[in-house]
């Protein structure tokens, strides 16, 4: 098959999805979305004959405009434009989860520096307020008094983007020190490690220190649930353990998997080629 890879910057990941291509002698066209322009009638030469598109945009506009040309150029992507909105936003990401039935953190969105406060207050502390957009753990801060939470927000409400004016509150977990990270292909699991960290974030971008995880029947359900939610894909799909049970704190679309990779049993480039592969014959099937 003719594969496109959308990127912005190769790392790790990527070379490992590259290499697994390659050596099954698959075509591969990398796609720097730096040097394209998206027209809105015909789509660039470099997308033709293309059997379908991987989008592995770090940056989430670009991520989130990329994959909806492609749809536009009816160009096959994985994720879809629509799954990659619902993820790249939290307050989409946690309403498609909630909507869907799947267990996640209680959570508020408020406007003002006031009404966030009244929702901090609600929680109790500690808390948590996230960005709505963002990852690795970034401007992510766990509250623990209300004049941290007021200073917290007075700096958020400082900032300029209107990003920053939509806060999202949300019930901190007391998890065992670990969160349970799946990498899962329309919902069937590929891999899963756990991230363990003494710090309250325990993302692998931070240091959090990973072990391969088995995954028992009610996370495997879980975690097809959280994909179906926002549209099914190459999916990162975090849980976090609540006594005898789990949580769905949150679903990323363009999900790193080199710490997966070097942690658990699985092939992880292989199994996501497979699965491409899969894709990419019911297409082929169909067209015929």
């Amino acid at each position: 098959m003719q594969v496109g890879l959308l990127y912005s910057r190769i790392r790790k990941d990527e070379k490992l999805l590259l290499s697994e291509l390659r050596e099954r002698g698959h075509d591969v066209v990398k796609i720097d979305v730096r040097d394209l322009r998206f027209g809105l009638d015909e789509a660039p030469e470099i997308f033709a004959d293309l059997d379908v598109v991987v989008d592995r945009c770090l940056a989430t506009s670009r991520s989130l405009y990329a994959t909806k040309f492609c749809e536009a150029y009816g160009v096959p992507v994985v994720n879809s434009a629509e799954t990659a909105r619902t993820c790249a936003d939290k307050v989409q990401n946690s309403l498609a989860l909630a909507g869907a039935g799947v267990p996640t953190p209680a959570t508020d969105v408020a406007f003002t520096k006031e009404s966030a406060m009244e929702s901090i207050e609600s929680f109790g502390y500690p808390c948590v307020l996230k960005p709505v957009v963002g990852s690795w753990g970034r401007l992510m801060a766990k509250i623990d008094s209300r004049s941290a939470a007021e200073a917290i927000l007075e700096h958020k409400a400082t900032l300029g983007h209107y990003e920053h004016k939509v806060f999202y509150v949300q019930e901190f977990v007391d998890k065992p020190g670990r969160d349970v990270r799946v990498l899962a292909a329309d919902g069937d699991p590929v891999a899963a490690m756990v991230r363990s960290s003494d710090h309250w974030l325990t993302n692998a971008a931070k240091g959090a220190e990973t072990e391969a995880f088995e995954l028992d029947a009610e996370a495997k359900e879980l975690v097809e649930q959280a994909s179906d939610a926002v549209g099914g894909g190459l999916l990162g799909v975090d849980l976090m353990e609540t006594g005898d049970s789990y949580t769905v704190h949150e679903v990323n679309h363009t999900v790193e998997f080199k710490a997966l990779n070097d942690t658990a049993d699985a092939d992880v480039p292989a199994e996501v080629v497979d699965w491409l592969e899969a894709k990419a014959a019911a297409k082929q099937e169909v067209v015929a």
